[in-house]
């Protein structure tokens, strides 16, 4: 199930300073900086396996019992970046662009050396110290404007002043700027060496890692020809990849090659996200109809249905599931698709099979309690509200899950529940009024005190996230 959701907390401004200390191998568009925040893309195939690529070296940088989440975002430009020291962000543009999965796994290494370096809490403190010079400077710059103009305007000696005072503010402002971006740029390269080393101790190769920076050298947004090499937040790329190789090639594993059935993992998310996010005549250039492997088949299944021939879909499916009978996803996908195409009666018995083989994904069961909720049978209710309530408590920021499990309660006649899960889903779309309204109502169907009647105050008492 590849899902758009839009973050509901609002990017903060020093957060957006502290992305810039993140890989950013493209500069960081400016829609990320938007009221919402970025959107993000959900699929627990995708998001399972970029958690066993991370799961190891997270354990070797002693990050293991951290939680540190992964988050897809939808942009297609090759991107990852940590942001808030609990989460690794990857564009779906980097998975697609990384042709291996040691490619990948080295952005996540070097990801992971910003997160054990402590690199964010440090940046804070260098701008916590910038921004305390630069009102010192600002101060004495400004009482030098301020002497200048007590002292007469005609005066060329006090106009020779007040420019003066001008140069002590703009003076200071500029070193500081470049004392930030050299420090950055230490930053930069450490998380590398940091990257090499848990690779190193995982018994990974850096070859990805040196082949991925080493792409981007050659192209203009990241290679910054001409530009002032102390005016980059990253080092310059021809110095960074030239390090890179010196340390990193010098690893045992350098030639270590991606395991075949880890390899064909990569390859089958790689053609889900194009299926999903691509073009259906861009889909069948990447995988023609001459190309019969399992990433190429699995693509041209999933576009099929997506746009609009779910006879055909069905059948490309099963053909799939006959080759790979324990491939949770594959159910899952089937289930999609009957129910998008307006089955869902029908996408019951492939989703709970993908809830089976899946070990209980949360994503996975919204996606059945919807088909539950959506079949219209009331002998399903009860069924479609207990598995929606364990999604939502493994997943409690979907607000997909509360939304579905809003219908079952309301289907139930159970309205205090289904106003609360109704509020729960307003608010986790950022909807902060609707949420309130819907909130307040439910406290009037609860019992003072009980636990219903305290998250509904609760969501009433919240206040927005500031800018």
């Amino acid at each position: 199930m590849l899902l758009q959701i839009a973050l509901r907390k609002k990017a903060s401004s020093l957060t957006a300073l502290v992305t810039a200390a993140a890989i950013a191998l493209l500069p960081m568009p400016a829609a990320h900086a938007q009221a919402k925040g970025p959107p993000i893309l959900r699929d627990t195939e995708t998001e399972q396996l970029l958690r066993e690529y991370t799961r190891p070296i997270l354990r070797v940088a002693g990050l293991e019992k951290q939680n540190i989440q992964m988050v897809i975002i939808n942009e297609g430009s090759f991107n990852a970046f940590v942001a808030d020291g609990r989460r690794i962000f990857v564009n779906y543009g980097a998975i697609m662009q990384s042709e291996t999965p040691n490619q990948i796994i080295g952005v996540l290494a070097h990801e992971t050396g910003h997160l054990a370096g402590g690199h964010l809490s440090k940046l804070r403190e260098q701008l916590a110290n910038a921004q305390t010079q630069m009102i010192i400077a600002m101060l004495l710059g400004a009482g030098a404007i301020a002497v200048g103009s007590t002292r007469g305007s005609n005066s060329a000696g006090n106009n020779g002043l007040a420019n003066a005072g001008a140069a002590a503010i703009a003076g200071p402002q500029e070193m500081i700027r470049r004392t930030l971006l050299s420090y950055q740029r230490q930053q930069e390269e450490n998380a590398d060496r940091a990257g090499v080393k848990f690779l190193t101790a995982t018994q990974q190769s850096p070859k990805g890692m040196y082949e991925t920076f080493k792409r981007f050298t050659s192209e203009s947004l990241f290679a910054a020809r001409g530009t002032d090499p102390y005016l980059q937040s990253h080092p310059m790329p021809a110095e960074r990849v030239a390090s890179l190789q010196e340390f990193a090639s010098s690893s045992p594993y350098w030639d270590k090659k991606d395991d075949p059935a880890l390899q064909l993992r990569h390859d089958m998310a790689r053609a889900k996200i194009s299926a999903f996010m691509e073009r259906p005549e861009t889909v069948y250039r990447r995988y023609p109809q001459t190309n019969d492997s399992m990433p190429a088949r699995y693509a041209r299944a999933i576009s099929t249905y997506l746009h609009g021939d779910l006879r055909s879909a069905l059948a490309q499916i099963d053909a799939l599931i006959q080759v790979q009978p324990n491939n949770p996803y594959f159910y899952e996908v089937r289930g999609q698709a009957l129910l998008e195409g307006g089955k869902p009666a029908e996408a019951i018995p492939a989703l709970r099979k993908a809830v089976q083989l899946s070990n209980n994904a949360p994503l996975i069961e919204m996606l059945l309690g919807q088909a539950l909720v959506g079949s219209d049978n009331k002998a399903y209710t009860d069924d479609a509200v207990r598995i929606l309530r364990a999604a939502v408590a493994r997943e409690p920021e979907a607000a997909l899950g509360y939304m579905q499990l809003a219908m079952a309660y309301g289907r139930k006649g159970d309205y205090a529940e289904a106003d609360l899960a109704s509020a729960q889903a307003a608010y986790l779309r950022g909807d902060n009024k609707t949420a309130r309204e819907l909130a307040t109502r439910a406290k009037t169907r609860f019992a003072v005190g009980t636990p219903g009647w305290v998250k509904a105050d609760d969501i009433v008492a919240a206040k927005p996230p500031r800018n």
